[in-house]
């Protein structure tokens, strides 16, 4: 069975996914279309030169950011990825490694991804780290049975 370029694309995500680290973020290049839109709960980014400054950025304030992949899910252009990121920061709980669940929707034109959404809760990254926020933020998932 011949698999779609999305499939191809998805399983080169996972990959560049799976070993990136501060020495390697040419290689997202790779992936991403040069019109890439990426949107987060905290960020809208248009362009591949843009979104590798973010990304260079990001792992040069973390003492270490690793993605583990769970699933995908592939739908004509569009693919779905539920992921697990291991977070480190030393202004962020104390250093420790912080675990963010999320999921990405990727759409892909001309064999790379043009369009990422990230979905993560932005409070579980980074507000429940923080000294008063966190621990007001745990007081109230523990009031409303969370």
């Amino acid at each position: 069975m011949t698999r779609s370029p999305t499939h191809v694309g998805v399983s080169q995500f996972v990959t560049t996914y799976q070993a990136l680290n501060k020495d390697n973020l040419s290689s997202l290049a790779t992936i991403y279309h040069p019109k890439i839109v990426f949107v987060d709960p905290a960020h809208e980014i248009t362009g591949l030169e843009a979104f590798i400054q973010y990304f260079s950025l990001l792992y040069e304030n973390v003492t270490d950011c690793q993605f583990h992949i769970h699933t995908t899910a592939v739908d004509g252009d569009d693919a779905f990825v539920t992921w697990t990121m291991m977070l480190s920061h030393p202004k962020l709980d104390g250093g420790k490694t912080r675990q963010v669940q999320g999921c990405s929707h990727l759409r892909f034109y001309d064999g790379k991804i043009i369009r990422h959404r990230d979905y993560f809760d932005l409070g579980e990254m980074l507000y429940e780290a923080l000294p008063v926020i966190g621990r007001l933020l745990k007081h109230i998932k523990t009031r409303l049975g969370q």
